[in-house]
C-alpha cells in the first residue's frame, strides 16, 4: 500500500454504488415515515436503516484498507483512510442511538412529554440527522462539505427543541445564530481556499475539490492560504465547539433529547474538527507545519482551559458533559498541531475513543435522569445501589471520559503528551497536564457523588418504573442498558488493544499529515508570496 497525496488524486472504485447506498438509506427512511403509522413501525424503520448503514460503512471501510479509497460520480464523493476513520463512529453511533431512542423516547411519550406528531418527527429528523453527517466524510467537493456542515445545524435545530419549552427554544435560536455566523466565516476561508487553488490548477472544474487542492498545496498562494485557514478555524471551530467559540455547546447539549446530546458530542463535533483537519493538510503543503500547527494548539488548550474551569462548578449532568466534549476537542485540536507520527495518531485515536465514551455518558446521564426525574447532579445519588448496572456503566463511562486507566481515551491521551513533550512543545504539554488533573477532579467528584452517594428518602422514581422493575430486567430498561454495554466493551478493549483496522487507518492517515509538512515551502523555490 502507498500513502501520500497520489493515492487521493486516483479515479475510479467499485466501491461507488455502496457510498450511494449508505447515503441513500437514511434519507429514504426519513421519507419513508411521512406515511408510515405505528410508534412500533417507526422505531423499527428507523433501527434497520441504522443497522444497514453500519453494514454499509463497515463494508467501504474494507474497500478503503483494501484499494486505499472508495469514490463515485467521479471524485464527487471520495473516501480514503482519513475519511473512513470519520465514517466509522457516524455509523457505528447512529446505530446505538437508534437503538438507545426505543427506551428513552418511549418514556418521554409514554409520559405525555411528547405526542404522535413530535414523535415522528423525531425519527424523521434523526434519519436526516444521520444523513447529512454521512455527507461531510465521503465529500470531496468543499461544496457540498459546507452544504452538509450546514445541514445538520438546520436539522439538529429541530431536534434540540423538539420538546417546545423555553429553554430549549432559547437555547436552539443561540445555536441556530451563532453555528450560522460561524459557518458564514468557513464559508469565507472556503471561497479563498477555492480561489488560491484555482489559480494554480490545471482542470478547474476539480478546483472545489479536497484532492486537488493537496495536490497543489506547496503551490497555494500562501499570503490566502493564511487568511483562508483563520477563517475555516473561526467558522468550523465554532461548530467544533473551540473556545471561544463554544458558547452554544452547553445549552443545546443540555436541551437536546438524549441520544441527540450523544451525536452531537460523539459524532457532530469530530465532522467540524475533521474539516478543520482537512485544511489543516493543506495550509501545512503552502506555509509549512508551524501556522496552523501553532493555532490549534492555541484554540485547543484554551478550550481544555475553559473546561477545566467550568466543570468543577455544574450542576446539571449533560452541560458537565458537554464541557468535557469541549475539552476533548481541545484536545485533539493540541494533538495535531503537536503533528508528528505519535501526536496524529494519538488524535485520531482520541476521536474514536472520544466517540465511545462520550455517548455511553449521555446515554447513562438520561436513565439516570428519567430514574430520578431531574438533571440536578445534587439530587442524584446512589445509583449504585437503586441501579446497579446502570451505576455500573455510568463508572465505567466516567473514568474512561476523565482519563483513568486502564480505559480508551487514558491510552490516547498519554500518545498525545508523549507527543507534546518528544516534538518539544514543554510549555504546551506542562499546561495540558495541569489543566487534565483538575478536569479529572472535577469529573470524578461529581460522578463519585452520583455513583456511590447515599440515596434520597424521596427518591423520586418514573411513574412508569419503579427500582423493583429495573432490577429484575424490564424489556425498557435492557433496551436502555444494552446500548451503553456495548460501547463499555468497545471502551474497556480499545484500552488494552488497537485493533489492526484501526492501526492501519490511522498510520495510513499519520503519514499523509506528515508527508504533506515535510513539503518544502514554495517560497524555497521562489514560488508565489
Amino acid at each position: 500500500m502507498t500513502f501520500g497525496l497520489t493515492p487521493l488524486i486516483d479515479a475510479g472504485s467499485p466501491s461507488g454504488l455502496l457510498i450511494l447506498t449508505m447515503l441513500l438509506t437514511p434519507a429514504v427512511g426519513a421519507i419513508s415515515l411521512l406515511v408510515i403509522r405505528g410508534k412500533r413501525a417507526i422505531e423499527l424503520v428507523t433501527l434497520v436503516c441504522a443497522g444497514l448503514v453500519a453494514i454499509d460503512a463497515l463494508a467501504l471501510v474494507s474497500d478503503v484498507l483494501a484499494e486505499n479509497h472508495a469514490s463515485a460520480f467521479g471524485q464527487i464523493f471520495y473516501l480514503d483512510s482519513f475519511g473512513a476513520l470519520v465514517l466509522m463512529p457516524i455509523a457505528g453511533i447512529g446505530f446505538v442511538s437508534a437503538l438507545y431512542s426505543i427506551s428513552y423516547m418511549s418514556k418521554q411519550y409514554e409520559r405525555g412529554m411528547i405526542d404522535d406528531r413530535q414523535l415522528r418527527r423525531y425519527y424523521q429528523a434523526l434519519n436526516v440527522f444521520v444523513f447529512t453527517m454521512l455527507l461531510v466524510p465521503v465529500s470531496n467537493n468543499l461544496g457540498i462539505v459546507w452544504v452538509a456542515i450546514e445541514a445538520t445545524t438546520l436539522v439538529s435545530v429541530l431536534l434540540i427543541m423538539l420538546y417546545t419549552k423555553e429553554g430549549a427554544i432559547e437555547a436552539s435560536w443561540k445555536y441556530l445564530v451563532i453555528a450560522t455566523v460561524g459557518l458564514s466565516f468557513a464559508l469565507f476561508g472556503i471561497v479563498f481556499f477555492y480561489y488560491a487553488n484555482s489559480a494554480v490548477t490545471a482542470n478547474a472544474d476539480s478546483a472545489m475539490n479536497w484532492t486537488d487542492m493537496a495536490l497543489n498545496a506547496k503551490a497555494l498562494d500562501p499570503n490566502i492560504v493564511r487568511i483562508a485557514f483563520v477563517f475555516v478555524l473561526i467558522g468550523f471551530g465554532t461548530k467544533a465547539g473551540l473556545a471561544p467559540m463554544h458558547s452554544w455547546l452547553p445549552d443545546a447539549h443540555s436541551e437536546a433529547p438524549t441520544p441527540v446530546s450523544a451525536l452531537l458530542s460523539g459524532v457532530l463535533l469530530n465532522c467540524a474538527i475533521y474539516v478543520i483537519l482537512r485544511f489543516h493538510i493543506v495550509s501545512m503543503g503552502s506555509l509549512g507545519q508551524s501556522f496552523s500547527s501553532l493555532l490549534l494548539i492555541v484554540l485547543g488548550i484554551v478550550s481544555v482551559a475553559i473546561a477545566a474551569a467550568s466543570i468543577y462548578f455544574q450542576k446539571d449532568m449533560k452541560r458537565m458533559l458537554a464541557y468535557s466534549s469541549i475539552e476533548h476537542m481541545g484536545i485533539i485540536s493540541v494533538a495535531m498541531g503537536f503533528g508528528g507520527f505519535l501526536g496524529i495518531y494519538g488524535g485520531l485515536l482520541h476521536i474514536i475513543n472520544h466517540s465511545l465514551a462520550k455517548p455511553l455518558m449521555f446515554f447513562a446521564s438520561g436513565t439516570a435522569s428519567q430514574r430520578y426525574g431531574t438533571k440536578a447532579m445534587a439530587n442524584i445519588r446512589g445509583v449504585i445501589q437503586t441501579a446497579p448496572a446502570l451505576g455500573v456503566l455510568l463508572l465505567i463511562g466516567g473514568l474512561a471520559i476523565a482519563g483513568m486507566p486502564p480505559f480508551n481515551i487514558f491510552v490516547s491521551e498519554f500518545l498525545i503528551l508523549t507527543s507534546g513533550f518528544a516534538s518539544g512543545q514543554f510549555l504546551a504539554s506542562s499546561v495540558l497536564i495541569a489543566l487534565l488533573v483538575l478536569i479529572f477532579a472535577g469529573f470524578m467528584l461529581h460522578i463519585i457523588r452520583m455513583v456511590f452517594g447515599k440515596p434520597a428518602g424521596s427518591l423520586k422514581a418514573s411513574p412508569t418504573e419503579s427500582i423493583e422493575e429495573s432490577r429484575s430486567g424490564s424489556k425498557s430498561y435492557m433496551l436502555a442498558i444494552l446500548p451503553m454495554a456495548i460501547l463499555a466493551v468497545f471502551i474497556v478493549v480499545f484500552g488494552f488493544y488497537v485493533p489492526q483496522q484501526i492501526h492501519t487507518l490511522a498510520v495510513n492517515v499519520s503519514q499523509i499529515f506528515n508527508q504533506t509538512s515535510a513539503l518544502p515551502s514554495p517560497t524555497a523555490f521562489g514560488g508565489p508570496k
